[in-house]
């Protein structure tokens, strides 16, 4: 190779290395800043291709998507001096570059350690002003809204994180104060048990008596019925009888009579009378005479 063609190589070598060290991308799901011997002299790179100058600047990346701190279990203290183990997490992520990098040298295990302590302290301030109660079902909604606008002022203002959401997965009580909440919860129970139950039998016996009541009045009512009924039927079949009669007093005692020997006769009792009996009148003679 010819002295030239060594010197075209070694220019074209020299050139790739510097596009290769000046040259450098920034993608969608990334932040970035530009460090000049250590100091910021830019920051929120864009995405896309950019250069630097090779040897002396340095381009620091940053993960700008939403990421997630879950947090692990703690023992906080409420306004009525109980015990609550609370489980929570907290989505985050980088709003201003320069302060993230000058608050955690860029790195992401630091800031989720700050952001965690950030954390811890405010759930321990704002369940210390808040009963068990609150804290378990009352308010809960309410307290992770303060505390994550909270939150958001300082995290924003010291490390340049954006807090998006502040949750509580799980509200538990330590073991020992569990069994005697579990105890006085049972205890509560079974008193609103028996009370339900004694006023289920007063109110049962309310209904009994009234029920007895209503049978007492509607079988009086029914007999009342009844016997008026029976009574004005009795009376009309008496006028009807007695109009029959009225018609035609004779036919009415022959056929009196043959009702009679029907009823009679068909029984196997013995029956004595004597041969002129009025019983037999109308066997003897058709007139009854």
């Amino acid at each position: 190779m010819s002295p030239k063609a060594m010197i075209s190589v070694i220019v074209l070598g020299v050139i790739l290395l510097i596009a290769s060290q000046g040259l450098f991308v920034v993608t969608e799901r990334e932040r970035a800043i530009k460090l000049k011997f250590g100091e910021v002299v830019q920051t929120d790179i864009q995405p896309g291709l950019h250069w630097k100058t090779p040897f002396i600047d340095n381009v620091k990346r940053f993960d700008a998507r939403v990421l997630t701190l879950d947090t692990n279990p703690s023992r906080y203290l409420t306004s009525g001096k109980k015990y609550v183990i609370v489980d929570s997490f907290a989505k985050w992520r980088i709003k201003d570059v320069r302060s993230y990098y000058k608050a955690t040298s860029g790195d992401r295990m630091q800031a989720s350690n700050l952001l965690a302590n950030l954390v811890n302290k405010g759930l321990r301030d704002e369940i210390a002003a808040r009963t068990l109660h609150d804290v378990v079902s009352g308010e809960r909604d309410e307290l992770m809204t303060l505390l994550t606008a909270s939150l958001n002022t300082q995290t924003q203002d010291d490390l340049g994180i954006e807090v998006l959401d502040l949750r509580v997965k799980a509200v538990d009580l330590p073991e020992d104060l569990s069994n005697s909440v579990y105890d006085r919860m049972s205890a509560e129970r079974e008193r609103e048990a028996r009370e339900f139950r004694s006023q289920g039998k007063e109110l049962a016996e309310g209904i009994r008596a009234d029920a007895d009541r209503q049978k007492t009045v509607i079988e009086a009512e029914a007999y009342r019925d009844a016997e008026r009924t029976r009574g004005e039927g009795d009376a009309e079949a008496s006028r009807i009888y007695a109009k029959a009669y009225n018609r035609d007093p004779e036919f009415y005692a022959f056929t009196r009579s043959l009702k009679a020997y029907t009823e009679t006769f068909k029984q196997n009792d013995v029956l004595l009378l004597k041969p002129d009996s009025e019983f037999f009148r109308y066997m003897k003679d058709a007139s009854g005479k």
